[in-house]
């Protein structure tokens, strides 16, 4: 735990909260005249024992539960910033998950110029691995031209995914597949659990999803490819989070055409 940054963070968000719009009034006479909510009313608003608020922020609560921190992000109006940053001081860990429900549905505007003005295959999905927006290099990779709606859907379903996405049976599906399950584990998402439903009634995708891997992401990975325009080949795998939308997806693809050439995995380091 953190004290200093964590109680800025709470003061502050606290300080902004105004106990008249919870139903509450603001102490009158001698006593206490700062801004905001007062410790006690937070432990009223969060049905938390007298004194639970004012350990948290004097850093004297360590690991706190999970629910409370979220009552509190919740309390104060918290973003998805601030809710990491509260995780990571009281805690020393980020979040399993997103505050707001709706978050990694919506990405900033400009990531559409970042994306297409980009020199590789790139694609950016919302958490539901629904594409947002395509770079006309991609677009060349799929049969006809056409970015699926859905990659997670066309890697696993669609039958023309498994001549494009070469040796599907290993080097692709059994890691895609535990991706699915991760992303259902941090969130109830319909369009994914529609997703599931289908790979359980495939009897291809159903036998892998029993294997259970626990892939997390392809960052990194190499993986062979066979590209509508450009052939046979390999692709390095580079993907990346939007900070302000946790759970969407930059991926861009790197095409190496011909026989794999064994590429060391390299690190960048200041």
């Amino acid at each position: 735990m953190k004290p200093d940054p964590l109680r800025s963070l709470l003061k502050n968000r606290r300080a902004a909260i105004e106990p008249e719009t919870h139903g509450l009034t603001r102490p009158t006479g001698q006593g206490r005249r700062a801004a905001g909510l007062s410790q006690h009313q937070v432990d009223q608003l969060t049905d938390r024992a007298i004194n639970t608020y004012q350990r948290l922020e004097s850093g004297n609560y360590p690991n706190p539960p999970l629910d409370y921190l979220r009552d509190i992000a919740h309390l104060f109006g918290m973003n998805e910033h601030e809710w990491i940053a509260l995780h990571r001081y009281a805690r020393g860990e980020d979040p399993p998950g997103p505050l707001n429900p709706e978050s990694g549905y919506h990405v900033a505007g400009a990531w559409r110029h970042a994306v297409t003005g980009m020199t590789e295959m790139a694609y950016l999905t919302d958490a539901s691995w629904n594409v947002l927006v395509a770079n006309e290099l991609c677009a060349g990779l799929f049969p006809r031209g056409d970015v699926p709606d859905n990659t997670m859907r066309w890697m696993l379903l669609n039958r023309e995914a498994r001549h494009v996405l070469t040796d599907w049976d290993t080097a692709w599906a059994p890691l895609v597949l535990p991706q699915l399950r991760v992303a259902l584990a941090t969130r109830e998402d319909d369009t994914l659990r529609a997703i599931e439903r289908d790979v359980l009634n495939d009897p291809d995708t159903c036998r892998l999803y029993a294997e259970k891997g626990v892939y997390v992401h392809p960052d990194g990975d190499q993986r062979p490819l066979h590209h509508t325009l450009l052939g046979p080949g390999w692709v390095t795998m580079c993907s990346a989070e939007p900070d302000g939308s946790p759970g969407a997806r930059l991926m861009v693809l790197l095409f190496h055409p011909g026989p794999r050439q064994p590429r060391p995995r390299t690190s960048l380091r200041a």
